[in-house]
């Protein structure tokens, strides 16, 4: 069937030009039922306000007073909040006025389920950051934003030239076939780095929902995806495409590679090894190519680039994961996945410290010099499908059972492995498991307690907001709601509804960071083919998700240097295509915009229990 456009996902009907924030800002996709409702107010007011609640005939139905807070930090704008949570009667057209304040919030709906239709929207960027395969109409919601298969037959060797430091690389014998996968972004690279952290999430998050009782949420037919039908989920049809990528990228047995010992040395010193299961770190141009640029358009060579550590444990990790996730729908695709983890795995041992060469000018970096939190990550992933115990005493030994990274990202990816150890049943150790609750638990009370500093109620302290800082809300907001599983105690989900709030217009913006969603959406991604200056090009479809504010590097981008001066944390943003530092979207932001708001869909107004298995 054709995909219906959906209507814009907030209570507006279409998306303001302006970008001025309202005087009482909310989460612009309303509120549910029995759960939390805050609005915040900017005022410097020392002293309490009178609100109102109107319905949509201006009728006033609750009322009460603000709760001054003061200087927020994160925005340096003194506020107030605004708490309506004892309110639970459903309907929509809702408005707050606030007394001494001008003008009103948006008018928003409170039902059982308003953040429904976010998952799906948010999945749908996956589809339409494929390669290798033509968008099609029948799945996207404008017939503009269907394009031409890119990079559709993916034969690529290792990049043999010379580097942006003049360093002479020595190419490999072999090539690899690497059609298919995600884009990773605004540019049409793969990375496996990236692609392993957003391939985990959404296989994280199918796990999860049948925990909840909702493992229906994405069932056959739900996306829209030339998969459907299949009678499979539509949420694992949608990663093993990814996952089929990662697979690619590892190393034929018993292919030779020389490689640099300090790709960062003014003049690397190369050493043949045995690659033999490595993960290249990614397929990607010589060159950035323009703004636009369809990936059909794009005539840069391609190349393999150096394998390295972390790459390879990444790999190890997704596929040992996959292996157990796709085991009962699809065995032998879950047989491969564990032979290509188990190689993976065996080669990272043998060459630990393999270090990413950040020195090409067509792709990201993804330089990491630490992989003990992807090591740690993969044996518990390794574990917890093969009950081995080797990756057992890996995971004793481990600090982050002690003292996990402040956050989960695509170079942090200790806490990855802790929400596995949590919550999938293994022969762990009761100590150990204990020790995987208690450092999951710990981290969740350090951002409560930032949530405590915080105007806005963000679990998030101070004024540092950074390079996609949207995810790393949303990351933290998944481990709030790992918590809730663990606890049952409802003032975790609370906090992550806060923080999908803020990423839905809640912030001293009063911008909505996901397109086509709320009344003040993001418009303008940097994105090679979503660029709506260019009459060539779409405008971009709903559900992807902006990076959001960056305070900590002013310098990155042109657009970016004029903020310099004029910006406290949360405000360091516009929605700007030449903004990449600020507005660039990318799969590892997408996926937890998805776990997030499927988490909260799963769980709401009562609908589901935590479960986790005790052995």
């Amino acid at each position: 069937m054709p995909f219906v456009a959906p209507l814009l996902l907030g209570t507006a009907t279409s998306a303001q030009t302006t970008s001025s924030a309202p005087a009482i800002l909310i989460g612009q996709l309303g509120f549910e039922t029995t759960g939390p409702k805050l609005a915040i107010v900017e005022s410097a007011s020392p002293t309490p306000l009178n609100w109102t609640l109107l319905d949509r005939a201006g009728r006033t139905v609750a009322s009460g007073r603000t709760t001054p807070f003061g200087r927020d930090p994160g925005s340096g704008r003194p506020v107030h909040r605004v708490d309506i949570s004892s309110f639970r009667q459903a309907g929509d057209g809702y408005q707050l006025r606030v007394a001494g304040v001008a003008g009103t919030s948006d008018r928003f709906a409170i039902g059982p389920r308003p953040f429904a239709r976010l998952p799906a929207a948010a999945m749908a960027f996956f589809y339409q950051q494929r390669s290798g395969v033509p968008i099609e109409r029948a799945y996207v919601e404008r017939p503009d934003l269907a394009r031409p298969a890119g990079h559709t037959d993916e034969t690529v060797t290792c990049f043999a030239k010379t580097d942006e430091r003049g360093t002479k690389w020595p190419g490999c014998t072999y090539r690899l076939t690497t059609t298919g996968g995600w884009y990773d972004a605004g540019d049409q690279g793969k990375y496996v780095v990236n692609g392993g952290i957003s391939t985990w999430t959404l296989l994280d998050l199918h796990q999860r929902l049948s925990a909840w009782g909702r493992p229906y949420l994405f069932a056959d037919g739900t996306l829209q995806l030339p998969e459907r039908g299949n009678g499979a989920d539509d949420l694992l049809d949608e990663a093993r495409v990814e996952v089929k990528f990662l697979l690619s990228m590892q190393i034929p047995d018993g292919a030779r590679l020389k490689v640099p010992v300090d790709p960062m040395a003014a003049k690397p010193v190369f050493q043949e090894i045995d690659a033999g299961g490595l993960a290249h770190t990614k397929v990607a141009d010589e060159h950035w190519t323009a703004l636009p640029t369809a990936p059909a358009e794009d005539k840069e060579p391609r190349w393999l680039y150096p394998p390295s550590t972390a790459a390879t444990l990444n790999l190890a990790a997704v596929a040992a994961q996959a292996a157990r996730v796709y085991r009962a729908s699809d065995p032998a695709f879950a047989d491969t996945a564990l032979k290509a983890a188990q190689r993976a795995w065996a080669a990272a041992e043998r060459h630990p410290k393999l270090v990413a060469s950040p020195t090409f000018t067509g792709s990201g970096g993804y330089g990491d010099r630490d992989w003990s939190d992807e090591r740690f990550w993969a044996a518990a992933e390794l574990y917890a499908t093969t009950g081995d115990p080797r990756f057992a005493a890996v995971i004793d030994g481990s600090p982050y059972l002690n003292t996990p990274n402040d956050d989960l990202s695509w170079g942090k990816l200790d806490q990855a492995g802790l929400f596995t150890l949590a919550t999938v049943a293994t022969r762990l150790s009761a100590p150990t498991r204990a020790r995987v609750r208690a450092a999951l638990i710990g981290r969740a009370d350090a951002l409560m307690g930032e949530r405590m500093t915080s105007g806005y109620r963000l679990p998030l302290a101070g004024d540092r907001f950074g390079w996609g800082s949207t995810s790393t809300l949303l990351n933290r907001a998944m481990l709030l709601g790992v918590v809730y599983q663990l606890t049952g105690k409802a003032g975790y989900r609370d906090a992550a509804v806060d923080t999908l709030d803020w990423v839905l217009g809640r912030n001293a913006l009063g911008q909505s960071f996901v397109t086509g969603v709320g009344t003040r959406p993001m418009r303008f991604p940097h994105h090679r083919f979503w660029h709506p200056t260019d009459p060539r090009y779409p405008a971009p479809p709903s559900g992807v998700l902006s990076g959001g504010p960056n305070s900590t590097s002013l310098d990155a981008d042109p657009i970016a240097k004029t903020f310099k001066g004029r910006c406290t944390g949360m405000t360091c943003w516009t929605d700007d295509w030449r903004a990449y530092s600020m507005n660039e979207v990318a799969i590892n932001w997408n996926a937890p915009l998805v776990w997030v708001s499927a988490f909260l869909d799963a769980t709401g107004s009562g609908q589901a229990r935590s479960r986790v298995p005790a052995s």
